[in-house]
């Protein structure tokens, strides 16, 4: 397939077309400027702040269109955006894949929450539940619509893990904020970038689903594997939420505190996901010293994987 991938650069965005790549499909990102890392390859030009280059990017020999890009924070801006994206798309049947993402649930108490849950968004997201709506509706008029919600990811040296590393090194210790039993759905770049790949692949119109592996990593273990990161002994302190907001800004900080356990488990059934990577906290640290914060019989098992 012939695919225009927005946010081709970014932390996930460059697993995808990695794999994209891999499995034999013509990559082709769309980038602001033609002239910049991508100037060997081609490229479209196009911004999410201008309808009309993005509709043009969208020409007849594009199979599929992955937006990974990050959202305005406009919800004008980026409904526009979509808009522009999809009109190309209408009665083709050729595919549009979204990125939203796990913090559109909102806290989720204990029991794991599947696609088909109410969303409750937290701030940073507030809006996203709509335009994930009116991507789904494009089914209607035949584009082969998929919305992805990955949770935070990790894996690469990068994602929020390592930004955790980077606060235990200069803290001295590693860092969570909020309350001490906050959950994470996690999931590893490299099998969330597969998932893209077969939803581009396998899903259906209308396909809604978690790029989840693991349904809650406890936040104070990640800290903890953070500063052993770090060069540390493995201790994590709590981070006032208060503080924590004035170093990062009030809408991340919140999405930080946020205790959240979200299953995976429909792209497992329905397309044969089958995440395979490391358990995070073995990815953050590297070293057998992971067994004394986690216990080997209560590491949970990756949804649809098994350790063995």
């Amino acid at each position: 397939m012939k695919v225009l991938v927005l946010g081709a650069t970014g932390y996930i965005g460059s697993a995808v077309v990695a794999r994209l790549t891999r499995e034999g499909h013509d990559v082709v990102p769309l980038v602001k400027n033609a002239a910049g890392p991508h100037s060997d390859t081609p490229v479209r030009v196009g911004d999410l702040a201008d309808p009309s280059s993005l509709r043009a990017a969208v020409t007849d020999d594009v199979d599929a269109v992955v937006n990974l890009a990050t959202p305005t924070g406009d919800e004008a801006v980026d409904t526009a955006a979509l808009e522009a994206l999809v009109a190309p798309l209408r009665g083709t049947g050729r595919a549009y894949v979204y990125t939203s993402g796990v913090w559109v649930l909102g806290a989720t108490g204990d029991t794991p929450l599947a696609e088909d849950a109410a969303t409750d968004p937290i701030a940073i997201v507030g809006y996203r539940p709509r335009i994930e709506q009116r991507v789904l509706a494009t089914a209607g008029d035949d584009v082969r619509a998929v919305v992805i919600r990955p949770g935070i990811a990790y894996g690469r040296g990068g994602g929020i893990p390592a930004l955790m590393t980077g606060w235990a090194r200069e803290h001295g210790a590693g860092r969570y904020v909020g309350p001490v039993t906050t959950r994470w759905p996690m999931v590893h770049v490299d099998d969330l970038a597969e998932l893209y790949a077969l939803a581009l692949t396998k899903a259906h119109a209308g396909h809604l689903l978690h790029g989840v592996a693991w349904e809650s990593v406890p936040a104070v273990a990640l800290a903890a594997a953070a500063d052993i990161a770090a060069g540390g002994t493995g201790r994590a302190e709590p981070w006032p939420i208060a503080e924590a907001a004035e170093a990062l800004g009030e809408p991340f900080a919140e999405a930080l505190a946020l205790d959240q356990v979200v299953s995976g488990r429909r792209a497992v059934e329905e397309l044969g996901w089958r995440p395979s990577r490391p358990y995070v906290l073995t990815e953050l640290t590297e070293l057998t010293e992971l067994t004394e914060l986690t216990e080997p019989t209560d590491l949970p098992e990756p949804t649809g994987a098994s350790r063995d």
